[in-house]
């Protein structure tokens, strides 16, 4: 297992009166892609932020391979930054771009060369060195931000929605140059996104963070297939949330009706989440179902359809299938009992923004 490279411990951030980190504990272990995800205000741009040297926490420490960095400036630590805006020099070219934190460091003319043409080798992009920025396009530009970064040989790469600003087809294009890159320089990528499928797709860990605290920390099959409550079950992919009882160890009763599970531990009678994914619930003829229900509307989405069934149980269910059910049609609907994911209901305000206990005393990755 590889060694912790960054720690952050009892981390607090305000900015004025709004508190955006409350005591966050988190490590990154050295060569993985870690991903930041949540939604806008989560609080992930700042533990990038504070990570880089652009923020200093009101409270609490980061250390670098196990030395405290909490007041080093940027230019003193061995990571660079990618940002959503590519934040290239318009007046010069791609190679003076890439070159300019190496002439900063007074690197050797010789040494610069070889670095330039090194980068722009790894990012696709030979031959690009007497081209102005505004010539390329945003994919171009992006990758060249990137050059500009690895060329410093830094230890983390830290990227800050480095894709935001690209069409889908090249947005996924360069996913997958992320990870090439990663897995070509074996250095640690800190990536903050809100885009859920970027994250399942790139990601080694996911850190799901909501209102400052992390939700959950694992990799995207654990955060997809097995989320800690109703809140990243609802964030990572689609989900069907429906209250439910708990009646026993492996009984679930949603809609007045009883349905078999494989989860334990909970009280009896407990009111629970029940988080069910669309591709886990089965359609099929009425009376092969577990309930019944009617076809209310269906969307083709390219792979499969998206379909909502309004359950006898009161219970409207999206369902994703490849089948075409039309609008009115009377269906069937089952789910087996490993696909229901049974979940405790928050007890107060904070306890649903606020992650399990298992993370207050050290979010680990």
């Amino acid at each position: 297992m590889s060694k912790k490279l960054i720690e952050l411990k009892n981390i607090s951030k305000s900015f004025g009166s709004t508190l955006v980190l409350d005591e966050l504990n988190l490590y990154i272990r050295e060569n993985e892609f870690v991903t930041l995800l949540g939604p806008s205000g989560c609080g992930k741009t700042t533990i990038l932020r504070i990570i880089g040297g652009f923020e200093t926490p009101d409270v609490g420490s980061v250390f670098f391979d196990g030395e405290d960095i909490t007041k080093l400036p940027p230019n003193q630590r061995q990571l660079n930054t990618v940002f959503q805006k590519y934040a290239l020099f318009s007046h010069m070219t791609v190679a003076d771009n890439i070159a300019f934190g190496l002439r900063i460091k007074k690197k050797s003319s010789s040494y610069i060369e070889e670095k330039i043409k090194y980068a722009l080798d790894l990012v696709n992009l030979p031959g690009y060195e007497n081209r102005m920025p505004d010539s390329l396009s945003g994919g171009q530009q992006q990758r060249i931000a990137i050059a500009r970064a690895i060329v410093n040989e830094p230890k983390v790469l830290l990227l800050d929605e480095p894709l935001g600003a690209l069409d889908l087809k090249l947005r996924q294009e360069m996913q997958y140059e992320l990870i090439r890159l990663k897995n070509e320089l074996g250095i640690t990528f800190i990536y903050v996104t809100h885009d859920q499928e970027e994250a399942l797709t790139m990601s080694d860990t996911i850190v799901v963070m909501n209102q400052g605290y992390i939700q959950q920390i694992g990799t995207p099959e654990s955060i997809y297939n097995e989320p800690t409550n109703a809140f990243v079950a609802d964030f990572i992919g689609e989900s069907n949330i429906i209250d439910g009882i708990m009646l026993k160890d492996r009984l679930v009763q949603i809609g007045g009706v009883s349905f078999e599970c494989v989860d334990t531990g909970f009280g009896i009678n407990e009111p629970v989440d029940v988080v069910i994914r669309p591709e886990d619930v089965e359609l099929k003829d009425p009376e092969g179902g577990m309930t019944t229900g009617t076809v209310t509307s269906i969307i083709f989405k390219g792979v499969h359809y998206e379909i909502q069934v309004e359950s006898a149980i009161g219970i409207n269910f999206m369902v994703q299938t490849t089948q075409n059910f039309p609008i009115g049609c009377h269906v069937g609907i089952s789910v087996i009992p490993d696909n229901f994911q049974i979940m405790h209901k928050p007890q107060s305000e904070d306890e649903e923004i606020m992650s399990a206990e298992d993370y207050s005393a050290g979010n680990a990755v």
